[in-house]
């Protein structure tokens, strides 16, 4: 969980500038949807959550 705060804190909290809640909530959303399918891991060799559940629905 711990570098999931420092890089969400990184990439998101210091770059955006919030005019609203609804536009912050809704930014966090699209955030956590980019980090949980789409961005690479070294746990999974690199490859992204979204290629090993293709790959597994494959198999």
């Amino acid at each position: 969980m711990e570098p999931f705060d420092g890089q969400f804190k990184d990439e998101f909290l210091n770059i955006d500038l919030f005019t609203t809640a609804q536009k912050a909530r809704l930014l966090a959303e699209q955030h956590r949807i980019e980090y949980n399918t789409f961005r690479p891991y070294s746990a999974l060799q690199g490859r992204t959550p979204l290629e090993v559940v293709k790959q597994w629905r494959a198999a």
